[in-house]
């Protein structure tokens, strides 16, 4: 599948949560759907984001948090995992975009290329809902069940090597910051 397809099939039910991203192909693709002062675009932080997206979670509770993240970047951070796992919120999904590769720094191949399996770190790190998907329709039925589950779930979703036509924002990156510390404090 696609992630812009996968993007597409989620954004209206994820357009008013705190949403967390990595930078690169997720952000552009995600921004093109349309902006929302609640969306946090991740510069400079690879590895970060579900981190972010925990601590807001944590701080948040009455919020529903997702995180959009990539292969590469959560396997810089690997033990965020088992860190959401010990809190567990219920408010936190994490979604992995899994392309088996650093697709936005070049493409070079990461270790899910290889035999690396996401899901499955995530249920050994004590994730209670944990979902791998290869269709849009799955994935779109998945995220669904955690929205609604109010539990921590974490869904690794396989999608093409594939990045957008063009990575231009036209959001600068501090007020993308400043947009979104204003929705974290206006919200509930």
């Amino acid at each position: 599948m696609k992630r812009a397809e996968a993007l597409a099939a989620i954004y209206p039910a994820i357009r008013d949560d705190i949403v967390v991203t990595i930078m690169g192909a997720v952000a552009a693709e995600l921004y093109q759907l349309g902006h929302r002062p609640n969306f946090f675009y991740l510069e400079h932080a690879m590895g970060l984001a579900s981190s972010m997206g925990l601590g807001i979670a944590l701080c948040k509770p009455a919020r529903r948090v997702v995180v959009l993240d990539g292969d590469g970047s959560l396997l810089m951070n690997l033990g965020t995992l088992s860190t959401m796992a010990r809190y567990r919120p219920r408010n936190l999904v994490h979604i992995v975009f899994d392309n088996e590769s650093l697709l936005s720094v070049g493409g070079f191949p990461t270790a899910t290329g290889t035999g690396t399996d996401l899901a499955a770190v995530a249920r050994g790190c004590g994730v209670p809902h944990v979902a791998g998907v290869e269709t849009v329709e799955s994935f779109a039925r998945e995220v669904e069940a955690a929205l609604a589950g109010r539990e921590l779930a974490t869904i690794v979703a396989k999608v093409e090597a594939v990045g957008p036509a063009s990575f231009h924002m036209d959001l600068g990156l501090i007020e993308n910051r400043l947009q979104f510390a204003r929705s974290l404090r206006e919200g509930s």
